[in-house]
């Protein structure tokens, strides 16, 4: 009984709370104020992978910086409430270079993808300089001994962490998508902390999915405002060095758990890279019009909401892919003390991915060989 009342209790702590009002409140001021800023900070709807109806700011991000910033500087007290400060500004500090390149983007809209894939690998390899903290191990034989070397480690844990975040901006293409499902995959990691006894970890989970829900409370589901790419990279940066962070602060959980969290946007970059590689004439880096969530609005959204305007169409797809994404997460949060059960699920997460793709694709759960 009194875990029960703890743990009503940890969803209520007011620097959770004051982290989601900062980034609302900033984010509103952004709408509000978009005719002084907006010849910068506008997203048009000229382009393969816009789906909005109006011009609209994308600067979200600067929202869940406040947010996760205002949830650092009240966590002053309560529990482990030192180690958890420490979290969090090795956090907002390490993700500077993934924030700031990502929003000259949003405001220029002249830096490269490479240049932001660069800038979210030295945030990487600034984390780990701030904090010690690398990936040195994954739980496969032979890879493990490589990460014994500091530099292997570094250099592999920034690759992580760009992929992870590059794959976050990569699902990032209707309203509330991408909170929401990082929402979800914040509650999977602050919940496995919590059972793991890591209090500092899980309630730096706690105050960013704070600032996470003030945003979305904006852009969900009438498209308010973006997250831009600032938002994203910086999102993406922060759950990818919490994924980094519970296997290496919590030896009991294997990274592969980490893998099974993120497996949704981590398949989805994956699964595109693969297919735009594969396509006559295609680069990899090329956007194209067929990416899941893209399907799924065609297929689904656009038919059982027929009568909703355009922006509610756009909003109403995302739920289909937050249930998506709560799977694997809920299968971490039930298998994370297995690490072989863990694995396995990250392979049906590939499977079922794949199934679900062919579906949307080609109305068939297994897609049509090639001639």
């Amino acid at each position: 009984m009194n875990s029960i009342i703890f743990s009503v209790q940890e969803l209520f702590r007011y620097d959770a709370f004051l982290a989601g009002f900062a980034s609302f409140i900033t984010c509103v001021l952004l709408v509000t104020t978009k005719k002084w800023h907006g010849s910068l900070s506008m997203d048009t709807t000229d382009g393969l992978q816009k789906f909005h109806t109006n011009p609209t700011p994308r600067i979200g991000g600067i929202a869940i910086a406040i947010g996760v910033f205002v949830g650092y500087a009240v966590s002053s007290h309560g529990m482990a409430a030192a180690e958890k400060r420490a979290i969090l500004s090795a956090i907002l500090l390490a993700g500077m270079p993934a924030f700031v390149f990502g929003l000259m983007e949003d405001i220029t809209k002249k830096v490269s993808v490479k240049v932001r894939l660069l800038a979210t690998m030295a945030s990487g390899v600034l984390g780990w300089g701030i904090t010690g903290t690398s990936l040195t191990h994954v739980d496969i034989w032979g890879v493990d001994w490589l990460l014994s070397f500091t530099l292997i480690s570094v250099i592999f844990t920034a690759f992580a962490v760009g992929g992870v975040a590059n794959a976050i901006n990569i699902i990032d293409g209707f309203n509330g998508l991408t909170a929401g499902t990082a929402i979800i995959m914040l509650a999977a990691f602050g919940f496995i902390a919590r059972q793991v006894g890591d209090i500092p970890l899980a309630f730096t989970c706690l105050i960013i999915a704070g600032a996470v829900m003030g945003f979305f409370l904006v852009n969900w589901p009438a498209g308010k405002i973006f997250l831009g790419d600032g938002g994203a990279y910086f999102l993406g940066f922060m759950l990818a060095w919490i994924s980094v962070l519970l296997p290496e602060r919590n030896t009991s959980v294997s990274p592969w758990t980490s893998l099974l969290i993120c497996s949704y946007p981590i398949i989805e970059v994956g699964f595109s890279f693969v297919r735009k590689t594969i396509r006559e004439g295609y680069h990899p880096s090329q956007p194209d019009g067929v990416h899941l969530h893209m399907l799924a609005n065609k297929r689904w959204a656009k038919k059982a909401f027929s009568s909703f305007s355009k922006p509610i169409q756009n909003g109403l797809t995302s739920p289909f892919l937050w249930m998506y994404a709560a799977v694997p997460c809920l299968m971490a949060v039930l298998t994370y003390q297995n690490k072989w059960l863990t694995a396995s699920c990250f392979f049906i997460s590939v499977i079922c991915y794949l199934a679900f793709y062919s579906k949307l694709a080609y109305f068939r759960w297994i897609p049509p060989r090639r001639n």
